[in-house]
């Protein structure tokens, strides 16, 4: 999310603090139109970024034709290699789910008809993300559920329909992350994608803690070093598969 406001005032030396961390390549979430416009602005302006197009469910009480029409357009540029972030966010509703649901499966339809990877969220909704999202499997070319903390059923759930799997720092977190920790071994590698969904979820067992309290891009890597670990694998092999996995989802070159 490097539209972030809180990314304003040195957003320049957060994208230079990454790539010296070693990040490779960064994806810059769309939440909505106009983030959705931004991101595309800043994968223009930095080496070895992307970009989605999409409407967030928070923000689906927005969806009109006129959203529709704005992420075709946007899709089109070669830097979007993603739709979304879309899908369902029954925890807090700000959007109501039968708004959530038009506005996802629009963007299902768009992503099918453009051939294009769909960029996902889903919390608290998995039952009915899943009824949504199955008469469009044959006819998507990817698909990620990005920032996933549900369950081992859940997750197989996912993997059996061939998703990509999205692993954030809520992993690294003492409490919160202890079951998502325990299902870590039964994601395949080839279908594992690691995030770091900044500014939120800063890892909680980073040391020392940022004074800011806000999570980066460059803390990556420390995200990685953990997931390899509680997988059993070693952290180089790891980056390589998931930055291969990347390239293979959204046919991009770094």
């Amino acid at each position: 999310n490097l539209t972030s406001s809180q990314f304003a005032k040195d957003r320049d030396d957060v994208v230079a603090r990454a790539f010296a961390a070693g990040v490779k390549g960064m994806l810059l979430t769309g939440t909505n139109i106009h983030e959705s416009q931004q991101a595309l602005k800043l994968a223009r302006r930095y080496p070895h970024c992307w970009s989605t197009a999409g409407v967030h469910p928070h923000d689906s009480s927005q969806w009109s034709p006129a959203s529709e029409d704005a992420i075709i357009a946007l899709a089109n540029q070669p830097e979007v290699v993603a739709i979304g972030e879309c899908g369902l966010d029954f925890n807090r509703n700000f959007s109501t789910p039968q708004e959530q649901e038009r506005a996802f499966q629009a963007q299902l339809q768009i992503a099918a008809e453009l051939q294009i990877p769909i960029f996902m969220h889903c919390r608290d909704a998995h039952e009915r993300f899943l009824v949504l999202l199955d008469p469009w499997l044959d006819s998507l070319p990817g698909a990620i559920l990005h920032c996933f903390t549900g369950s081992r059923q859940q997750m197989q759930a996912c993997v059996d329909r061939g998703l990509y799997i999205g692993i954030t720092g809520w992993v690294c977190d003492e409490r919160r992350g202890l079951e998502l920790r325990e299902l870590l071994p039964f994601i395949p590698a080839e279908k594992l994608l690691i995030e770091t969904d900044a500014p939120y979820l800063l890892p909680r067992d980073l040391t020392p803690k940022p004074t800011s309290r806000r999570n980066e891009p460059a803390y990556l890597p420390h995200i990685l070093e953990r997931i390899a670990l509680w997988r059993g694998e070693d952290p180089q092999w790891l980056a390589a598969m998931t930055d291969a996995n990347a390239r293979t989802l959204f046919e991009v070159v770094f």
